[in-house]
């Protein structure tokens, strides 16, 4: 047997728990938990040793379990490998904690079932050689969310959620199905790698740039982009675990599937600007509407709107290494996030210190943002040997230059008039962290997806125009952040604190569009 198909076993093995689970039907829930926790740490342990053959260069596409193309292959690259690990380790994770978070539920072990059999489709999905098997567990990723959305299923909010979310899936997949045989079509066979090879070469036909537009159809539903987001806002009437699994490789598969699909969407410069529109405008509006959120896992549900659409930005802006590394560090520290919001209130009262709040006017703001430009460009002209400013490509100096805006951000805390010396100080090293973080990041996914995803290409106008857009609305929304303050007393600000904390309204627009079919309950 080749070992390319090794990668195959763990979601074979997360079907038999899902099953095992689903069999005991109540019975010594203990030992179902303990079969999941078990089946994911060796799922995980599959993963780390697909690592290991890969570096020893046993790297490509398996041969076919199946025939006339149909069936199932492992592709075994940088890609597959990060997000068979990312996944395994945040399912394991998940699955562990679900054993103490869910005992004594009556339908533990149908929960359990369900999370090992979303996981078990999510690695199917990122180690898919062929279309069929990616579309194949495409679907079921959707289907098996469904089900975990729907865990308390007499909540009225958990079946609007799962209700707008099927929808989305339906046309997310039909979509994707859509794109799929286009591309089959026009490049000739169902397999991913040679598929991405002829994109490569130009080998093309006019089906290949309508295929990337509903691939980015797709991506968008998948990944809740606005004005679809709604439904990941609602999230909260499932179960904790259910918030930290999406960010393993469930609401993010949107973006690996515009990573996989790299070089055919290359060969779509228009829909690569849609998807950099779309992506910029979803995170400047879940970014405003998770400062307003008062529930700590309502505002961790708008910063994930807020980071898939940075990650959509990231793909429009043909940055496909930058973005895997984006959903590798999202994922992370998200679902750990999520986990640990119970105790959050907590944590943050015990560290919380009396005495007067340094404010900064306008003269810090400006200071804050000169400050942390020059660190940033200053660190990339300087950084390392040959890996200087003129071996970036204009799109990663850009992104970098909205990133760093984040940080000017806390700097303008530092050099506010009260703010005490250590604080100035602390800040100063946080944005010199940042900007040495972000390019030794950047140079190593870049380093190890070479020959596996494409460069970025040079610029044209409507993407220097984008890029100039973007850094001006990132750097204006991060000016006014840093000066609310200083306004927040005026009427007008207390009006748009309440419509943003609203959403804007969106979603309730969308459910009255849907004329109540979002709010009935099953039959």
């Amino acid at each position: 047997m080749s070992l390319n198909l090794l990668p195959l076993a763990a979601p074979l093995l997360l079907l038999f728990a899902a099953l095992f689970a689903s069999s005991r039907q109540g019975r010594r829930p203990p030992l179902v938990a303990a079969v999941a926790e078990g089946t994911t740490l060796t799922a995980f342990a599959i993963a780390a040793a697909s690592l290991a053959l890969l570096l020893f260069h046993v790297q490509g596409g398996s041969a076919l379990i199946g025939w006339s193309g149909i069936g199932l292959s492992a592709r075994l690259d940088a890609v597959s490998v990060t997000m068979m690990l990312l996944v395994s380790f945040v399912g394991w994770v998940v699955v562990r904690y679900s054993r103490t978070y869910l005992d004594g539920e009556a339908r533990q072990g149908a929960f359990t079932g369900w999370l090992c059999a979303a996981l078990a489709a999510v690695l199917l999905l990122v180690q898919a050689g062929n279309l069929v098997q990616l579309l194949g567990a495409w679907i079921a990723t959707s289907f098996a969310l469904h089900r975990l959305l729907l865990f308390y299923p007499h909540r009225i909010g958990a079946q609007r959620a799962a209700r707008k979310k099927r929808l989305f899936a339906i046309i997310g997949a039909l979509s994707l199905a859509g794109s799929l045989l286009l591309m089959s079509m026009a490049f000739g066979t169902t397999d991913i790698a040679a598929i991405n090879a002829m994109a490569r070469a130009g080998d093309v036909s006019w089906y290949a740039p309508a295929a990337a537009g509903l691939l980015a159809l797709a991506a968008l539903l998948k990944s809740a982009q606005f004005p679809t987001h709604g439904w990941l806002t609602e999230v909260m009437e499932a179960p904790t675990p259910v918030s930290a699994l999406l960010h393993a490789g469930v609401i993010n598969a949107g973006g690996f599937l515009l990573i996989r699909f790299a070089d055919v969407m290359l060969l779509a410069p228009g829909v690569l600007a849609v998807l950099a529109m779309v992506g910029g405008f979803t995170a400047l509006f879940g970014a405003l509407v998770m400062l307003t959120q008062p529930a700590v896992k309502t505002s961790l549900a708008w910063s994930t709107v807020a980071q898939m659409g940075f990650m959509i930005l990231q793909c429009g802006l043909a940055l496909f290494p930058l973005a895997l590394l984006h959903i590798v560090a999202h994922s992370l520290y998200k679902a750990h996030a999520f986990l640990a919001s119970g105790s959050a209130v907590e944590q943050i009262v015990s560290i919380r210190r009396p005495g007067p709040v340094a404010i900064p006017d306008g003269g810090a703001v400006a200071r804050a943002f000169v400050l942390a430009l020059a660190i940033y460009f200053a660190i990339g002209a300087a950084f390392g040997f040959g890996f200087g400013l003129e071996h970036k490509s204009p799109q990663s100096l850009a992104l970098g230059a909205i990133l760093i805006f984040g940080v000017a951000y806390l700097l303008a805390q530092g050099l506010a008039d009260a703010a005490p010396r250590a604080l100035t100080t602390r800040m100063t090293l946080y944005a010199t962290a940042a900007a040495l973080g972000y390019f030794a990041l950047q140079t190593a996914a870049e380093w190890l997806t070479g020959g596996v995803l494409p460069a970025t290409p040079a610029p044209g106008r409507l993407e220097w125009t984008l890029m100039a857009l973007a850094v001006l609305t990132f750097g204006l929304v991060a000016v006014a952040q840093a000066l609310l303050p200083l306004w927040a007393g005026h009427p007008a600000v207390a009006g748009l604190r309440v419509h943003l904390a609203n959403g804007l309204y969106v979603n309730a627009m969308l459910d009255r569009m849907l004329g109540g079919w979002s709010v009935r309950k099953p039959s």
